[in-house]
């Protein structure tokens, strides 16, 4: 490894980028990666594909820019047949819209999953909140914004319920991981049934939640131009007490949120507990969504407002500094010094160099970079998680030089990372002892499985959106490519 000493580090002091038309230029200009993918799609397809990702309100590199502000007005129904050329895209729209979930006669979200495999549901004939945002992307993307705004509706009325598990009260800006509607046939009424963690396996509050609800009211904003809904006085009031929860002081030295395990998309233990990178992420971008969509006509909200900025200026700086690694940064961590006390130490975390696993030599391209999963003292999470780093790149959490790095390692490990089944959730899997110790033995999380390296399709509309946001030449092949397996597993029908 000295022998590439010389190699540039990736700057992590850049203030929160807002990307003008000179960044995008320059950003277009960078050399085109060259991968060749059979291409399943016709070009009408891509092209109306990519007209649906502007409606979805993820059509552009300044989506998430505070302040800004959409003009879209997408029509209610002149392309709900946008996507019907392809036989595989109309399959996927009828399966979408069987999962269906009515309240009341009214649609208000999509069941997890549907498995005609098992007779035990569990809970995944509920609607989940994460689970929902890709459908509620197609369904902007496809001019049918009124189930996504009675999705945030109805997710922002149960935030209100009183939370408990066991004797203990949850915060009041929880929200739920996910709800149910039973119907009574004979008394011809809907009940909702909200989850916030007191029945989920592992009795753990989900953290993600709040912030996947802040992200797709801004893209329902931008899809529509309905400035109406955000700005109401409940919603007002449901993002700011979201925040209050995130943004409330404490014991932390740092600004990244102090998490348990299975507090997210990864709700099993699997051994990011304290600083995961998935819930940092959408931390960053739920701050930025909720910085262009609050109010800020009296001191409450003007306040917010600047606990917001600061936030973000610390986060960004923290994660960009601590949580990046690429070849250099590697080299730097593998001579460490420890056991250094005083505002100059460089290992400020104390990280032993021994504790670096051998697999990240070889993983780590001398072109690329990654935001790992997870930092806090003395210990540092090599693995890559594609959620995090995804996120990273859309909600300009990364530099542009990082995001670039993170998509080069990407076609570095193309084998590793996409696979001919998209997408690896985690690299590598955990196995042997260490899963046996990690995991506690959990049969679902076995090796190159589910949570533990497992490969998610849905999760692709990230890593699309990401392309579309660095390279669009390289965002349409990676379509072409991902979207016969992907598009009616975006729905998440289907286990």
């Amino acid at each position: 490894m000295d022998g590439h000493m010389g190699m540039r580090k990736i700057s992590s002091h850049c203030s929160i980028p807002d990307l003008d038309d000179s960044d995008l230029l320059r950003l277009l200009e960078k050399p085109k990666l060259n991968i060749e993918r059979q291409r399943s799609f016709d070009e009408r397809s891509l092209s109306e594909l990519s007209i649906g990702l502007a409606r979805a309100g993820l059509d552009s590199y300044d989506t998430y820019s505070p302040g800004g502000r959409s003009g879209f007005n997408t029509p209610a129904s002149s392309t709900r047949n946008s996507f019907e050329p392809h036989p595989m895209v109309a399959d996927a729209w009828e399966s979408l819209r069987k999962s269906l979930v009515y309240f009341r006669g009214q649609p208000v979200g999509t069941i997890a999953a549907v498995d005609h495999q098992s007779e035990e549901v569990l809970n995944y004939d509920q609607v989940f909140v994460r689970d929902f945002v890709p459908s509620a992307l197609a369904f902007l993307m496809n001019g049918e914004p009124e189930i996504v705004r009675n999705f945030l509706l109805k997710t922002l009325h149960l935030q209100g319920w009183e939370k408990r598990v066991d004797r203990f009260k949850l915060g009041e800006g929880v929200m739920p991981a996910s709800f149910k509607v039973l119907h009574d046939p004979i008394r011809k009424t809907d009940t909702l049934i909200a989850d916030f963690g007191e029945s989920a396996i592992g009795r753990v509050a989900p953290v993600d939640s709040g912030f996947w609800w802040i992200i797709l009211l801004r893209a329902y904003t931008k899809s529509t131009g309905d400035l109406s809904l955000a700005e109401s006085p409940d919603c007002q009031k449901g993002m700011k007490l979201i925040l209050t929860l995130c943004l409330s002081e404490g014991f932390d030295t740092f600004p990244t949120l102090l998490c348990a395990d299975g507090c997210c998309m990864v709700d099993r233990r699997m051994g990011i507990y304290g600083y995961p990178i998935e819930i940092q992420a959408l931390f960053f971008m739920a701050l930025r969504c909720a910085l262009s969509m609050l109010k800020q006509d009296d001191a409450e909200g003007k306040e917010c407002v600047e606990r917001i900025v600061k936030r973000l200026h610390a986060l960004s700086y923290h994660m960009r500094s601590y949580f990046w690694l690429d070849f250099q940064q590697l080299n730097d961590i593998y001579r460490y010094k420890t056991e250094e006390y005083s505002h100059t130490a460089v290992n400020k975390f104390n990280v032993i160099p021994d504790s670096i696993p051998d697999w990240v030599f070889d993983f780590m391209p001398m072109r690329g970079g990654y935001f790992i999963g997870n930092v806090s003292p003395a210990r540092m999470d090599f693995r890559w998680f594609a959620l995090g780093n995804c996120v990273a790149i859309l909600s300009s959490l990364a530099t542009p030089e990082q995001s670039m790095a993170i998509m080069d390692l990407i076609e570095s490990r193309w084998d590793e990372l996409v696979g001919e089944m998209p997408l690896k959730i985690s690299y590598p899997a955990i196995e042997s002892h260490e899963w046996q110790i990690v995991t506690g033995c959990d049969p679902k999380n076995t090796r190159w499985s589910y949570h533990n390296g497992g490969s998610w399709p849905g999760s692709s509309f990230l890593l699309t959106y990401s392309n579309f946001k660095m390279h669009l030449t390289w965002g349409l092949v990676l379509l072409a490519f991902s979207l016969d397996l992907v598009i009616w597993v975006l729905t998440g029908r289907c286990v």
